[in-house]
């Protein structure tokens, strides 16, 4: 089985890279552009899909976990799974306001930009602070079965995008979060 902090930390840097397309797309609005909201709503869909389905509930299982082995980190593993919840409520608000945006509603610049951007600094810091303080201690304390017991939170998962049959409505951003990071030509 392939290392699992090392998998985790994979689909960090995938999303981090997914955040950034997000924020090159709010800093269209703040320039007075139109952004490419088709292009965001495939962000947040897969964000909200897999990430708020199976990354996070896999993450949570982590935490448990861990919180079992160091009760003195009950409190910080405790606040992680709460802004997966966060995390999971403004991106379904900013879904809402992209597919009203998309579909030509009449949709606040303003309010796309402040959920989009409370969205932006939640999901980076999240990201942050499990990549520096929870991911180290997950290495050095948790098992074989620890990660079975993760994985088996949301069993048979397959990633819609970076998975081995990527959906169609997906390609497109695998390619280009590829083409951003230098892989393909």
């Amino acid at each position: 089985m392939k290392d699992p902090v090392g998998k985790w930390h994979e689909e960090h840097m995938y999303f981090h890279r997914l955040l950034e397309l997000l924020r090159h797309e709010v800093d269209q609005l703040a320039l007075g552009e139109t952004p490419n909201y088709a292009l965001m709503l495939d962000i947040i869909d897969y964000l909200r899909d897999y990430s708020d389905h199976v990354h996070h509930p896999r993450e949570d299982a982590v935490f448990r976990r861990l919180a079992r082995y160091c009760p003195d980190r009950e409190l910080p593993l405790a606040r992680l799974r709460q802004e997966h919840r966060i995390i999971a409520h403004t991106g379904e608000s900013l879904r809402r306001l992209l597919q009203e945006a998309a579909s030509d509603a009449m949709v606040s610049r303003a309010e796309i930009e402040v959920a989009a951007a409370s969205y932006l600094v939640y999901y980076g810091n999240h990201i942050e602070r499990e990549e520096e303080d929870i991911m180290p201690l997950a290495r050095k304390l948790l098992g074989d079965e620890d990660w079975q017991a993760a994985r088996d939170v949301v069993p048979s998962a397959s990633d819609p995008m970076l998975g081995p049959d990527p959906q169609e409505r997906f390609r497109a951003l695998r390619r280009r979060i590829a083409l951003e990071a230098g892989v393909l030509p």
